[in-house]
């Protein structure tokens, strides 16, 4: 399956079957987006008010954590909104999440920009990186420059994933886009100034403290978990980077993304994002639709997958390049050995 046979008309053909069998998925409740929304953001909002009012740090610090386990659950339902899978025709939605982008620092211009790049060119070997974390072929390696390593080397680091809040919401997501585009990406200034603005009033308000708990500390965990999440789901060690001539999105969603084995307390938190080899295949699937979904489906029950243990998130940090000859994600030592004994 990873040669460079172009697609047949059998697999463009199963493609158009399995999409079409998820179309019934595709249809939200509008009555149970709505109860998912509010009561997202109703704890949200009580958790970040303890993390602001609690008599004693510690509580202060269990509020700020469980608001960003909370932040990550408010993502989804914003990620799935901008995917026009939940309350797309609500004006309510279109104001709260607005407001919410400022938050989470995600501007809706250029995530929508950058994220619908990301779903039409996931696990394709020779796709522009936007939306995504750079990727890599061994001959890319090979010929780079120095410098061009280092910045590779960098993105795809784990403390650029824990450091998730600087590095990727406020510079990749936020501030470069702007820097680069201003008349386009205006809205990502408006983000920058509510984010900022939010912290500045905080801090005014009730010292450093409240800002830290109720902003900074929560939305450093939050984007740390984020983060990883969407490195993890598109870098595991049994994906495939395909050539364009055999990319499907029927396998881009069932080869170049898995599915995260969560339990049932962390699949609420992350709304199912685990289910992400459903959502690649089907983004207008409401997140609390997809088990359903994937239970339904035969063809999405075999999924890559991969869980949060030590193990499967060391290997994960290992796939940093992918391999032709190979057909699959090696490491770098890995790639220095084999240049070594050849």
């Amino acid at each position: 399956m990873g040669g460079k046979i172009p697609t047949t008309r059998s697999e463009v053909q199963a493609d158009k079957d399995l999409f079409k069998a998820t179309l019934p998925f595709g249809v939200e409740s509008v009555k149970t987006s709505w109860w998912v929304v509010s009561s997202t953001f109703l704890l949200l909002l009580a958790s970040l008010v303890g993390a602001a009012l609690a008599p004693v740090w510690p509580l202060r610090l269990l509020f700020s954590i469980v608001s960003a386990l909370l932040m990550v659950r408010a993502f989804i339902t914003y990620h799935d909104y901008m995917h026009n899978a939940i309350l797309s025709r609500s004006r309510i939605a279109w104001w709260l999440f607005r407001l919410y982008s400022a938050l989470a620092l995600t501007p809706p211009r250029s995530w929508k920009h950058s994220h619908n790049y990301h779903h039409g060119h996931v696990g394709k070997l020779d796709a522009a990186d936007d939306g995504a974390f750079a990727m890599m072929t061994t001959d890319n390696w090979r010929d780079a420059s120095l410098l061009k390593r280092i910045a590779y080397r960098v993105e795809r680091h784990p403390l650029t994933i824990l450091s998730g809040y600087f590095t990727i919401f406020f510079l990749s997501i936020t501030v470069l886009p702007f820097l680069r585009n201003p008349a386009r990406h205006w809205d990502s200034l408006l983000v920058l100034l509510g984010h900022s603005g939010l912290i500045a009033a905080l801090w005014v308000w009730g010292g450093f403290d409240v800002a830290f708990f109720v902003v900074l500390l929560p939305m450093t965990i939050a984007s740390m978990i984020g983060s990883y999440l969407f490195f993890a789901q598109h870098s595991f060690e049994s994906m495939r980077i395909l050539p364009t001539e055999t990319w499907t999105s029927r396998r881009a969603a069932m080869e170049s993304s898995s599915y995260l084995k969560l339990n049932r307390v962390m699949r609420w938190f992350t709304g199912n994002i685990g289910y992400h080899h459903v959502h690649h295949l089907n983004a207008r699937i409401p997140f609390y639709r997809l088990p359903e979904a994937m239970e339904a489906i035969e063809e999405l029950q075999s999924p890559a997958t991969i869980t949060l243990s030590f193990k499967d998130i060391k290997a994960c940090f290992r796939c940093c390049l992918w391999d032709e000859g190979l057909q699959r994600m090696v490491s770098y030592r890995e790639f220095a050995r084999a240049s070594a004994a050849a």
